[in-house]
Order: C-alpha cells, then structure tokens, then sequence
C-alpha cells in the first residue's frame, strides 16, 4: 500500500513539473496566469515567480492586473528578495490605489526596507529609506491595523541611527581625540535630546572634557577644567544616581582639586 501511495505521489509530482514547463514554453499568457496562481496558493513562489515575470507586462491595464502583481509582490517578500519585494509593492500601491490590499502593500513595501537595514555599523541608506517610508505609511494610514508594527519598527531603526552617531562620538574619545568628541557629542546631545543613549554620551563628553583638561597645557587647563565640571554637572543633573556616579565623582574631585590652584 505504500509503495503504491509513493508511486501515486511520483506521479503527481511528475505531472506537475510537466504542466509548470508546459506553461513555461507556452505562449498562452492565460495559462501562464493560471499556472502562476496555482503555484501561489501552494506556497511555489520561486516557480511562480517565473511565471510573473513573463507575463506581467502582458497583463497591465487588465481585469486581472491587480490579482496578478499583488501575487508578485508577495511572491517576492516571501523568498525574501526584499529589494524587489519593495519595488513591487511600491508600484501596486501606486497603481491600484483604490484597492482593499492597498494598505497591506504600502506597509510591506515599507517594511521590506526595514528588513534591509543592516547593522548599525554599516551605512545606513537602507535604513533611513525604511524610516521614510514607515513614515509615510503611517501618516497616510493613521488608523491601520498595521500602524502599532509600524511604530515599533520605525522606533528601532531611529534607535540603530542614535547608535552609529553615539557610537562614532565615542570612536573620538576611544582614540583621544577629545575635542572632536566634545563637539561630536554636543551635535549628537542636540539633535536627539530623548535617546535611550543620552546618559552614557553625557559621561563620554565628561570624560573627554575631563582628559583634555587634565592633559592640558597651563595656559588652557583652566578653561578647560571648566569645561568638564560644567560637563560632569550636566551628567547629574539628569540623573544624580547615573551610573557612572562612582567614577565620574572620582574624576570630578580631580576636576575641582586643580581648579583649586586658581583660586589663590
């Protein structure tokens, strides 16, 4: 019996893949168009892909268009060409408008951007495309179902830029060159007044302000020193119990014993 269930099957999967090159050479586009719809619903969608590809152009402008490149879009997202994926969802919003996948095609070409984005050491193009288009989505859609996704991604991909900018602030004060970390991160401080990343670039810009006093020339150390205590004031103020507290009040105690010198 289970030979001959093995043996049904065989042939099964043999007269499929004879009907799929059939349709392939055919130069029908309808039985291309039924081919790639049966090839889609089974979960095919590398062979159904073929398929779209050959008669996409034949089908624009009818009946069955709209059926046609949501499949094709999808067909893309699912075997993760993401870039393609993108494109193809961007151009069926565009084209169909007024259509019920409208929405759900707006927000996976979005988020197939968000997909790309690498991580944040890498450039980061992919990722600001990807917030753009989150964007976009969200304020054309305000009431999606797809709107509580969207935020959360859009919140992550800020987050990985917050991180390249702190982390290349920081790459300054890694190699001592404290004066571009000081202005690195009061440029990074500014412009993202509310990341989760506030607290350590506070005590990096201490702790860059702090080493470029200490190691100052006479004639600049004062100035300088000012420059940290004000900068390590900065860091309590936003929060007294920081982290940091132990090491940064060893270092401000240093701070305040050679500003000492003058004041006599």
């Amino acid at each position: 019996m289970k030979k001959i269930v093995s043996l049904l099957l065989l042939i099964a999967l043999f007269s499929s893949c004879n009907e799929y090159q059939k349709a392939l050479k055919s130069e029908n586009v309808a039985v291309k168009f039924a081919m790639a719809d049966t090839l889609y619903a089974q979960g095919k969608y590398s062979k159904a892909i073929r398929l779209f590809e050959q008669i996409a152009p034949e089908y624009r402008g009818k009946p069955q268009a709209e059926k046609l490149f949501y499949m094709y879009a999808q067909s893309y997202y699912k075997t993760k060409q993401y870039y393609l994926a993108a494109y193809q969802f961007e151009s069926f919003a565009s084209g169909y408008p007024k259509s019920t996948k409208i929405q759900e095609a707006s927000f996976l070409g979005a988020k197939s951007y968000a997909i790309l984005s690498p991580v944040y050491s890498l450039d980061q193009a992919d990722t600001y495309k990807a917030i753009e288009k989150l964007q976009a989505f969200i304020d054309r859609f305000p009431n999606s179902e797809y709107l509580a996704e969207a935020n959360g991604l859009t919140k992550l991909l800020s987050e990985k830029i917050e991180k390249k900018i702190y982390e290349n602030a920081k790459s300054y004060n890694t190699i001592s060159d404290y004066k571009s970390a000081l202005v690195a991160f009061d440029n990074f401080i500014a412009e993202y007044p509310g990341t989760k990343f506030k607290e350590d670039a506070l005590f990096y810009k201490f702790d860059s302000a702090y080493k470029l006093g200490i190691n100052s020339v006479p004639a600049k150390m004062e100035e300088r020193l000012n420059v940290a205590k004000v900068s390590y004031q900065n860091l309590v103020k936003f929060d007294p119990d920081t982290k940091y507290k132990e090491q940064a009040g060893e270092m401000y105690a240093r701070v305040e014993q050679e500003l000492q010198k003058y004041t006599k």
